[in-house]
């Protein structure tokens, strides 16, 4: 007898049974963070306006467009439909805002960063930042594991 093609598919099927949560749970996060944002674009507008980056007018523009965004590429990475660009775009999305917030401390603003609303507002830089992380290097293991062609024929 000869099971290792049976332990090979059971390996298989918990790995991407893992990768589906992670999808699952890294969609949720800007589900929730978009939807927050939703509710008060003013409030993400003077969050914006905080880092001292872009002109009044560009970040009210964003406050309003940027929260759907978050949450129409929430859905993608769960529903599996559109799921590479709603996994580039929030790749992007991470990355630009990990800059914005590096760049902020380093000119010494002491900002919230308005991701989940009044939840994080007494978070630390170091909690921000690891939460920043921690979710650029979940979106980026799974572009890397569509990229390796081992979900490629499921993520279109």
């Amino acid at each position: 007898m000869n099971d290792a093609p049976t332990i090979k598919h059971q390996t298989s099927n918990f790995l991407n049974f893992v990768w589906r949560i992670v999808d699952v749970i890294v969609g949720g996060i800007f589900i929730y963070a978009g939807a927050i944002k939703v509710f008060d674009p003013v409030q993400f507008a003077i969050d914006i306006d905080n880092y001292k980056i872009l002109p009044w007018p560009i970040g009210v523009g964003l406050a309003f467009y940027l929260p759907w965004l978050e949450i129409l590429c929430g859905l993608a990475l769960i529903l599996r439909r559109l799921y590479l660009g709603g996994l580039s775009i929030l790749t992007g999305l991470v990355a630009v805002f990990l800059v914005a917030t590096i760049a902020a401390k380093v000119r010494g603003l002491d900002i919230t960063c308005g991701c989940f609303g009044h939840a994080s507002q007494n978070w630390n830089f170091s909690a921000h930042l690891a939460l920043d992380l921690a979710t650029l290097g979940a979106l980026l293991a799974l572009s890397f594991r569509v990229m390796s062609g081992n979900r490629l024929q499921d993520a279109v």
